[in-house]
């Protein structure tokens, strides 16, 4: 559900520093929130937001796209929840995720285990009661993909990039379907700008990072870790997301404004992955990080803005 995004260690502890002068009651709840990764899950609301907004083609209903977003936020928190817990020795090796709640000792697995479960099934029976059965299946399937299949590749294989790259791509698809857009050619389409998105960003973050996740016996890096492999990788699925976050104009979703700043910004991107395939250092993977995060939420932004501009 969460998929490959990831955020910046300096992020990871600020929540806890704030907790620290708290009541204990206060504590622990924010521990559990910060298990949740409320940045990370505001992304997720975003983007089934945009989904929704593009699958109800006018008519917004309120309710079904309030229970979309409160079960699929709590679908990404439980997924959250058991990949902290599988990952809790492998977190306490790497200065960027050691001062989590769980490698810090100040959560039992216990508690988070049964913090996912409880999540897990309430985000399961909303959506189910509330929206629909194809919002439902995939929403499960997410969490499955994300908090076992990629978690469980990590320590094994670069392809968990690709595998948690499906969740992280899920949202959107499921506003869209929850506002009864179906299993569309449209809805893939969302999916697939989401998914491709995905691998410039992270493989930036896992290059920064490589020498954290290599001493905790992660392979994030395909190829080995090779800097003209990763530098490739990203370049090539950032030149092929410009003519994919084209397809939403050519779909009627949206218009020429949508489809110029799809460009640009897909070039700009595209830039600063060749960049970081050139230089392969940490500065060069900074500027493809900054600009991923420019990027997406420009592009949603304008996609939703250009839509509901041509339904007037």
């Amino acid at each position: 559900m969460s998929g490959v995004v990831s955020k910046t260690p300096a992020t990871e502890p600020a929540l806890s520093r704030a907790m620290q002068v708290a009541p204990a009651w206060l504590r622990v709840a924010g521990e559990f929130v910060e298990i949740a990764k409320p940045r990370i899950a505001l992304l997720v609301l975003v983007a089934v937001t945009v989904g929704y907004g593009l699958g109800c083609q006018g008519d917004w209903r309120i309710e079904p796209w309030m229970h979309a977003m409160f079960g699929v936020a709590l679908a990404a928190t439980s997924a959250s929840a058991f990949n902290q817990l599988l990952e809790r020795r492998t977190d306490a090796l790497m200065r960027r995720t050691a001062r989590r709640a769980l490698p810090a000792g100040r959560l039992a697995p216990r508690d988070v285990f049964w913090f996912g479960v409880l999540a897990a099934v309430i985000a399961i029976c909303d959506l189910a009661l509330f929206t629909n059965l194809q919002t439902t299946l995939l929403t499960v399937a997410s969490l499955a993909l994300y908090a076992l299949a990629y978690t469980l590749l990590k320590p094994r294989s670069g392809l968990c990039t690709a595998v948690g790259a499906v969740p992280g791509a899920l949202p959107i698809l499921l506003g869209w379907t929850a506002a009864g857009g179906g299993l569309s050619i449209e809805g893939w389409t969302l999916f697939a700008i989401m998914f491709l998105w995905q691998f410039p960003h992270f493989l930036a973050i896992a290059w920064r990072y490589r020498e954290q996740y290599a001493a905790a016996g992660l392979r994030m890096l395909p190829g080995g870790g090779s800097h003209r492999i990763v530098g490739l990788l990203a370049t090539t699925y950032a030149l092929a997301l410009i003519p994919v976050s084209l397809l939403p104009s050519e779909q009627g979703l949206a218009g020429n404004l949508y489809a110029v700043t799809a460009l640009g910004l897909g070039l700009w991107y595209a830039v600063a992955a060749i960049g970081f395939a050139r230089r392969g250092t940490d500065s060069s993977a900074r500027s493809l990080l900054r600009a991923s995060l420019v990027h997406l939420p420009v592009l949603l932004g304008v996609l939703l803005l250009d839509h509901w501009w041509l339904l007037q």
